[in-house]
Order: C-alpha cells, then sequence, then structure tokens
C-alpha cells in the first residue's frame, strides 16, 4: 500500500525529537505492519465537535494522546492568557473511568501549571456533571473532562467548560480552536509546577450531592420514596461515586444496585456497549428488576451524564422509555410543580434541540412558558441561560437521553435526572399511578408523539467522505416525497435557510450554522438528518404524531404511528 505524501508529511514531522521515543517506536511499527492504520492515524486532525474532542487513542495527530491533549491544553492556556489578563487562573479538572483516563487528566494538569494556571484537579473518577457543578462553585475560568461518553473502549476524549460552567461556545469555541491550530508540538509546555494542583473530593462531592437533592426534590412523602423499588446500574462508570449516595440521602433506601456492573472497569466487560440508549445494556438491570419486584430501572452512562430508564407498562412488563419520553416526562413534571408552587408567571423557560420532539413545545405552551430551541448539544442549552438571565430555566433535555434540572449544573446531568424520575415515580405510585401511565395521559392531553432515531454507522476516513456526500446529495437533490406525503418545507441549518416548497418563500434561520438538514411533511412529520460530531455516523430523526382522544385507544394510536415510522424509513431507504 502507496503511502500518500501529506500523511508521510505528518509522520515525518512526528519521528522528529519534539516526540518521545516511545511515540517514534510505535509509528514505525504502524509504517511495517499496518499502513491503513497508520493512514487513520495521520490524515486528518482531530477536531472538536459537539461534544468536544473525542477519537480513538493511539500515535498522531487523528488519536488521543499525549501531544495531541497537550498541544490542545497549550492552545488553551494562551487563550485564557489573552481573555483573561492579569488574572489569577484557575481551571478545574475530573475524568472518567477509561483507560489511561488518569494519566491523561494529570498530563493536561501538568501542561496548565507549567502556564502558571492553578489546577484543581479530582484525585479520583467523578460524574461530568460534577466537573460542571466545580468550575462555579470553585470560581475557575475553565474545566476539562476527560471521557469519552459511551462510546468503545478504545476510545477517550476531552471536553471544554468554561467560566459560566457550560461547554464552550462562540465566540469562545473558534477562538480556542484558532489558538490551538496556530502552535507547533514543540511549544508545548509540559514542565509541571505541582505546586499549583490542588486535589479536590470531599468538599464539592458533598456540595454537589446537596445542590442535587435542593434542585430535584419535590416535597416527595418519606413513605412513597420507602415504597418505590428502584434498580440502579452504572454501566461500570463513574455514577457510581454519587448517585448511590444522592439516593440515599434523598430518603431512596430500597435501592438494588447491579453488582456485576457497580465496578468501574474501562473494558466495560459485560455490555456490548455502555450506551443507555440501547436495550441490551440495562438487560442485567431488568433480570435484576423483575428477581426483586421493582418498578423502575435506571442505567447511567460512563461518565453520568445520560440515563436510561425502564418502567413498567400497563401489563406489568419492563420496556425502556427512549430519550424524548423521558425529557417529556421530566419537562412535564417540573412544570407542574412550579406551577403548584405559584412559580410560572411567564418568565420562565424550558429547553431543547432541533432533533428533538416537538411536543416539547407543546407542553411548553400548555404551561405558559416558553419553549427554546437549540443546536444538539446541551452547550446550546447551557448557552440559552447565559443569553436570557431575565428569564428562569426550569429544565431541559434533547433525545439522546440527556435532561439538566435547573442551573447549578450547566450540563446534562445524570445524578440530578436520577433523582427527579424517582420523585416523579414515587408520587405515581403513591396516587395509583404509574410513569407509564402518566406518559400517555400527557400524549391525550398534549397529542400522541413518537420518535425514532436511525443511525448509519461509516468509519474511518472512507466513511467520513461517504457521510459527507450524502448530505450534498440531499442538499442539491432535496426529496420532494417521502411515503406519500408532500415535503413542504426544508430546513438547511449550513445556509441558515428554510424554504417553503409551496410557494419557494424563503426565510432566514436564526439558530447558528450547522451541518443539518431538516424535512417537514404535510402530515405533521419531521424528518432531521445529522452527521455525528463526536462518532462516525450519519443520524435520521423521525418524528411521528397523530391525536390520542383516551387513554384505552393508546396502543392502538402507537400501532399506527410505528408503521408510520416504518414507511418513512423503507420509502428513505435507510434499512
Amino acid at each position: 500500500m502507496e503511502i500518500k505524501q501529506n500523511i508521510l508529511d505528518a509522520v515525518n514531522e512526528w519521528l522528529t525529537p519534539t516526540f518521545d521515543n516511545e511515540t517514534h517506536i510505535a509509528i514505525k511499527e504502524l509504517m511495517t505492519t499496518s499502513p491503513a492504520e497508520l493512514e487513520e492515524s495521520f490524515y486528518k486532525n482531530l477536531e472538536f465537535g459537539t461534544g468536544g474532542m473525542r477519537g480513538v487513542m493511539g500515535v498522531g495527530n487523528n488519536r488521543i494522546n499525549k501531544y495531541t491533549l497537550g498541544k490542545s491544553t497549550q492552545g488553551l492556556c494562551n487563550y485564557m492568557h489573552e481573555v483573561f489578563p492579569n488574572k489569577k487562573l484557575k481551571v478545574a479538572i475530573a475524568y472518567d473511568c477509561r483507560h489511561n483516563s488518569k494519566t491523561l487528566a494529570k498530563l493536561v494538569a501538568d501542561v496548565f501549571t507549567a502556564n502558571g494556571i492553578s489546577v484543581y484537579l479530582f484525585s479520583d473518577l467523578r460524574p461530568t456533571p460534577e466537573l460542571s457543578f466545580a468550575v462555579k462553585y470553585l470560581g475557575c475560568q475553565a474545566g476539562i473532562v476527560l471521557t469519552a461518553s459511551h462510546n468503545p473502549p478504545e476510545y477517550n476524549g476531552y471536553k471544554v467548560y468554561w467560566e459560566d460552567g457550560g461547554q464552550i461556545v462562540p465566540p469562545e469555541d473558534k477562538g480556542i480552536i484558532t489558538s490551538i491550530e496556530n502552535l507547533n508540538y514543540n511549544e508545548i509546555n509540559f514542565t509541571a509546577n505541582e505546586d499549583l494542583i490542588h486535589y479536590i473530593d470531599t468538599e464539592v462531592d458533598k456540595a454537589f450531592i446537596k445542590s442535587s437533592i435542593q434542585n430535584a426534590s419535590f416535597n416527595t412523602d418519606a413513605a412513597a420514596k420507602e415504597n418505590l423499588k428502584i434498580v440502579f446500574t452504572s454501566l461500570h462508570g463513574t455514577s457510581i461515586t454519587l448517585v448511590p449516595d444522592t439516593l440515599a440521602q434523598a430518603g431512596y433506601t430500597n435501592v438494588h444496585i447491579v453488582p456485576e456492573q457497580a465496578v468501574p472497569n474501562g473494558d466495560f466487560p459485560t455490555v456490548k456497549s455502555p450506551n443507555p440508549e440501547e436495550p441490551e445494556a440495562l438487560a442485567m438491570a431488568i433480570a435484576l428488576a423483575e428477581k426483586t419486584n421493582s418498578d423502575i430501572v435506571i442505567g447511567t452512562d460512563p461518565d453520568c451524564d445520560r440515563l436510561g430508564v425502564a418502567v413498567r407498562n400497563n401489563e406489568g412488563q419492563m420496556i425502556l422509555l427512549n430519550g424524548n419520553q423521558t425529557m417529556i416526562l421530566m419537562t412535564a413534571f417540573l412544570l407542574e410543580q412550579w406551577k403548584k408552587a405559584g412559580k410560572i408567571n411567564g418568565k420562565q423557560f424550558v429547553g431543547s434541540t432541533i432533533v428533538s420532539t416537538p411536543m416539547m413545545m407543546e407542553l411548553a405552551t400548555n404551561y405558559e412558558v416558553e419553549c427554546k430551541i437549540g443546536l444538539t448539544g446541551f452547550k446550546w442549552i447551557a448557552k440559552m441561560i447565559k443569553d436570557f438571565p431575565e428569564l428562569e430555566f426550569i429544565g431541559g433535555g434533547e433525545e439522546s437521553f440527556g435532561f439538566m434540572v435547573g442551573d447549578a449544573v450547566r450540563d446534562k446531568d445524570a445524578v440530578a435526572a436520577t433523582l427527579l424520575i424517582c420523585e416523579m415515580a414515587a408520587q405515581a405510585k403513591a396516587k395509583g399511578s404509574t410513569i407509564y401511565k402518566e406518559l400517555v395521559k400527557l400524549y391525550v392531553d398534549n397529542g400522541c408523539y413518537k420518535e425514532h432515531l436511525v443511525s448509519l454507522t461509516k468509519k474511518g476516513m472512507h466513511g467520513l467522505e461517504e457521510i459527507n456526500q450524502m448530505m450534498i446529495d440531499m442538499r442539491e437533490n432535496p426529496i420532494k416525497e417521502i411515503n406519500g406525503q408532500r415535503v413542504i418545507m426544508v430546513e438547511d441549518y449550513q445556509s441558515s435557510t428554510a424554504k417553503n416548497l409551496l410557494d419557494d418563500e424563503i426565510t432566514t434561520l436564526q439558530i447558528p450554522k450547522s451541518n443539518v438538514l431538516i424535512y417537514y411533511i404535510e402530515d405533521g412529520s419531521k424528518i432531521c438528518a445529522r452527521p455525528s460530531g463526536t462518532e462516525p455516523k450519519i443520524k435520521f430523526y423521525i418524528s411521528v404524531n397523530t391525536e390520542l382522544h383516551a387513554v384505552e385507544d393508546f396502543k392502538e394510536v402507537e400501532e399506527i404511528l410505528d408503521n408510520k415510522i416504518k414507511d418513512i424509513i423503507a420509502a428513505m431507504q435507510l434499512n
């Protein structure tokens, strides 16, 4: 296999004395034994996507390693000194259960301290939302978490947070990326100043748990809490460090933890993927729920910012709710609690994203609050809080199993969300209802919505080209009809335009540019196409809806919507 010149140029740079001997040996090994892997490792630079920088660990500029993380950190240091002149700078750093996370977190800390920036470093793994909380709690200008969420074991990643506790957004993101791109690898300062590293643990843990309980508790009777039977699994991740303690301190004592998945392990040995979106990830937890006759199953992803929830349906069977359903349930519960407390006066809002269920808009309207819609990713929901200080943020979520309760944490937070869904389940059980029954009631009141995600994986350099071509084709030859229904509107977030296909009128979208296309169909259905910013995937989000007149009709109506989704998938050849 012939190695392309641009890849040889990158390889030769990494064989200079700037890089250590261990790196040289690994590169030479790839050159002789795996030229295809060498190409994948060097054909491009790792980029910041919707969730920061994430990739396979290894040597090369397209891999997570000491030099790519070091360069990103050095660029961030330079940017921070530029935008916070003459200020004593502080950064908080956390990491998850993944291989090398602890080592890489210390390396990142070393670069910060080498640049005169004080570091508050967790001495052991912690949930990502606690990092967001710590940035604000400790008065830091930035925060870093080493995590790759639910990606396979060979991945790791690097997420940057700003002083408000939210992930970086414009203009900081572009400023930081420019600063990184202007650097050469030989400009990274790895010489640590150990005096500037402060290890943090118990104090922040206690404050975070206290905050979570304050934000996600709503006067649930103690007996109702004790009566709720919960199964919890951390899926070998970080949530084991905080979620059980948070539930216990909140009064939930009837908790069964899946023992085989309670020990943090970056290999995630009991699951194919540690992703709570996938039913098989919660199989062991559901089996334990059947054994213990539990009411609810909750599982969190490795960095504890997303949660999967399974509840019993009307036949007593455990079913996994999708992310839109858990978001609707938690949002409706929060809105009802705020209404009961007399706290809704027209100056509140909930947040969601362009790929999530339109039912969020219906809920907000019915409770007379605003629903603000942003791009995919919780950094945009956090930005809403910053951009509209005159409004109170109640809560918000997105379809990918994330939710944010209030503004103490400016990111999706499975700690507070776990407690919140338990509050709802306990109160429902106390009045003879269930989470499932409450969901169906919401469909009667707001319209019955059903969503489905089709995720097509296209790995490597050629996969990226294929994804890009799919988006080009959909832009240049827009779909006019889907499943016998006319497409009436196409929103293109890359060109910031919305085109009405009935009269050709074009309006401007006010949301920042992104590589996303949304098709609206005349029967009220919505299909969104979006390449993932952190995984080698292109995702299609399908939403359909109809009226539900009575609880008793739900099964029949759900089947109608399921069939409509299948027809759309077939019509768009997404099988």
